[in-house]
Formats: structure tokens, sequence, C-alpha cells
């Protein structure tokens, strides 16, 4: 007699859930779901705004991310309808003497200038957002709030009020190309699934949720203090705190992965010093994501080795005698060195070679911090950096990876200026 048994799953292959158990046999059929209509509906429903496979398919600071992402995003659309206002107002809406003409003018170059303020950041920063993610997402939501700040305050000052609000849309133009390109960096982050287009289309449902919520509720607000400057300026400042908190909660939940060179620094001084490796959720909380710029104290990075270092050196900007101590150097010497290291009063210098694959850029800027970490301590950089490097430097990937470290590249500005090298030294004579 036929007979078989089967069980179904939903979720993914790191998480799995039972939904129902099946059983046949020639004469009977029977069929048990393991979850009510209502929790099936629920759940249906959540696949509309979470990952398939979730909780799964991500990483575990996904969810803390996202809580406060979303807070963060509906105080932002609720502050927004308050500056629309205002800047609506400036504008000479509902204003007789007001013209159509003057208004669409006063909005083109509002407009224009965040066009080109982003194109501009794009130039000088764009490189850089990847490596720093953490960073530039948190930098990113305070150059919005400096956007709606100067929004708000146009009205006050009408004869500068263009000027006002083409600061504030250049302002933005920094927050949407930093956010959109930090929010590229940590959809891959959280795919554990090669999921990341999925990720990013619920992330989008939120935040579709998130906005539609936070206009009804800026609706309100902005009705209710209406003609009441000081409630304005208490609910804008109010929320803007909020904000501020949120986004920094939200950016201290992330632990990255990747190697960039705040976090090489604190692995390597940590595993030079204890031969052990910190697992992300560690670093996590001793890397630095508030920008220096923002920061009214010194900042504690200021004093990592890897401010030391520049990547990717001009070898055309060197002079005579840092070619000469190149020549030397014991790698340059070596027909199969894939990068030089040149150390000039506590700043190394890497010189990377033209034919140097990734695992070479993180080979040789781990290199430099064993440098810069043993002239920090006092001790002879380049003979003992060389001697660590052959000794250690597989070791400490192997933990790195065994702790969960992604070893496959540097995040960091690409290198642009590469070099090729022939080094035949001679021994000068005495006379």
């Amino acid at each position: 007699m036929a007979e078989i048994s089967m069980i179904e799953w939903t979720g993914s292959s790191r998480s799995f859930t039972r939904t129902a158990t099946l059983s046949a046999r020639s004469s009977s059929f029977s069929l048990r779901r393991n979850a009510d209509r209502f929790s099936e509906a629920r759940w249906r429903i959540g696949q509309a705004f979470v990952p398939e496979g979730f909780p799964g398919s991500v990483t575990p600071d996904y969810v803390p991310f996202q809580v406060w992402d979303t807070l963060q995003g509906l105080s932002t659309y609720i502050r927004c309808m308050l500056s629309t206002q205002a800047l609506l107002s400036a504008i000479g809406v509902g204003e007789k003497k007001a013209t159509v003409l003057g208004a669409t003018f006063q909005w083109f170059l509002r407009d224009f200038t965040g066009m080109l303020g982003g194109i501009l950041f794009t130039f000088f920063q764009g490189s850089k957002l990847d490596a720093n993610a953490k960073t530039w997402r948190l930098a990113a939501d305070f150059m919005n709030d400096l956007g709606m700040l100067m929004d708000l305050i146009s009205p006050i000052f009408p004869s500068a009020f263009v000027v006002i609000v083409c600061l504030g849309s250049i302002s933005r133009s920094f927050t949407g190309v930093a956010s959109g390109a930090t929010r590229a960096a940590l959809t891959q982050h959280f795919s554990l699934e090669n999921n990341a287009a999925d990720i990013s289309a619920k992330e989008g449902s939120q935040e579709t949720v998130a906005t539609m919520v936070g206009m009804v509720l800026g609706m309100l607000l902005a009705h209710a203090t209406i003609g009441h400057p000081v409630a304005i300026w208490f609910s804008f400042l109010t929320l803007t705190m909020f904000h501020l908190y949120a986004n920094y909660k939200a950016v201290c939940s992330l632990s990255l992965t990747t190697l960039n060179d705040e976090r090489s620094s604190i692995l390597l001084k940590y595993f030079m010093e204890t031969g052990q490796v910190l697992s992300p959720q560690q670093v996590s909380v001793m890397e630095h994501v508030i920008p220096s710029w923002i920061c009214l104290w010194k900042s504690k990075t200021a004093e990592l080795p890897c401010r030391k270092i520049h990547l990717g050196v001009r070898v055309s900007t060197l002079k005579h005698s840092e070619m000469l101590e190149l020549a030397r150097s014991p790698s340059s010497r070596h027909g199969k060195a894939k990068y030089l290291l040149l150390e000039q009063n506590g700043i190394i210098c890497v010189i990377i070679h033209k034919d140097s694959t990734a695992a070479d850029v993180l080979q040789s800027y781990i290199h430099a911090l064993v440098v810069a970490h043993l002239l920090s301590i006092g001790r002879h950089a380049q003979a003992e950096s060389n001697l660590w490097v052959d000794k250690n430097y597989s070791i400490f990937m192997s933990k790195l990876q065994a702790s969960g470290w992604n070893t496959e590249r540097l995040l960091a500005p690409a290198v642009v200026y590469r070099a090729s090298w022939e080094c035949n030294p001679t021994t000068e004579k005495s006379s």
C-alpha cells in the first residue's frame, strides 16, 4: 500500500518554520496547517515589508537599523511639512503681489544649485563613501537637517531669501548623493543570500509607509502651529534632535564586516598586542562614526596609525633622496614585490605596483599599519615590520576570516596612481 508523509517549511536555508504537515495513503489524505488563517494573512502582509526568508536571509543588525532608520525617516517627513510651509510662504504663495514667473525662477535657482552641488560633492567625495558608510550615513542626515533649517529661516531674511534657499538646496543635494551611495553599501552588507535587490525593494516599502504617516502627521502639525512661530520652532528643533539621535543609534547598531582604514587599524593594533582578533560587534563599538568636521572635541581617530598612511602615492612626486631610499629597500630588490613602503617623518607612503591585486593592496596597507604601530612605540620599523609580515600576516588573515571578517579587499578610495620599477643597487666605494 502506497503511503507518503511530507512537511512544508517556509524561510531560508538559515531559518525555517514549519507551516503544514501532509500525509497520503491509498484511501485517505490529511492536511494539518501549523498556523491559523490570521497568522498566515499577517505573514503575507509582512512579506511586502521584510525580505524573503526573514530573519535568516539578513544579518542580525538589520532589524535594529531599520527600526531606528524608520523612526528618523518619520521625523524627517513631519519636519518637511513645516519647512515646506515656510518656503512657500517666503516665495509668496497666497500673496497678491507675488507673480508666477518670480516664484518659478526662484524655484529654478533652488533646484539648479542643488543639482550642481550634488555633482561637485560626487566629484570630491564619491570614492570615499563606500569605505566610510557609517560616517557618511550620519553626515548625510546632518546635512539634510541643515537644509531644512535654512528653508525654515528663509522667510525671516527676505532680502537674502534666494541665497539661503540655494544653500539649503546644496546641503540637501549632499544628502541625496551620500545617502544613496551608503544605502547601496549597507544593502550589500545586510544580504546573506544574494538578495540585495529584495532587501532594497522591501526597504522602499518601509520608507513609503513612513512617508505617508509622516505626511499626515506633518499636515496636522503644520495646521496646529500655523501662525505660532514659537510652536513651529519648538516642534522643529525637538524633532531635529530626535532625528539626529535616531540616526546615531542606527549607525551604531551596524556591525560591518568589511575592512576599511579605521577597522583595519583597530584590529591590527589589538592583534599585535594580544594575538587575538576582535569580532565585528566589538569593533563596531570602538570605531568612530561622527565625522571629524562635526566634532567640537579632538577626535580619537587622529591618534590611529591609519591617519599616517598615504595609499597609492604618485611616484612623480618623490624627491631624489626618497628614490635612493627606495632603491635601498629590501622590497624593491625583490622582482615579485607588489608594493613599496617609504617612511618620511612619521608618514608611511605606499606605492602600489601596476600588476597588484586587491589582496596585494590589502597586504600593503596592513604592512604600512605595522610600520606605523612600531614607530609609535619607538621600534626599528622597517626591519621588524618585514619580519612581522612574513611570520604573522597569514595567521592574522586566517583569524579574521574565522571571526567573520571579509578579507577579500580593503575598502578605500580607488588607487588611481600605480607604478612599476626596476632596481640595481650599487655599493659605493669609500675613498
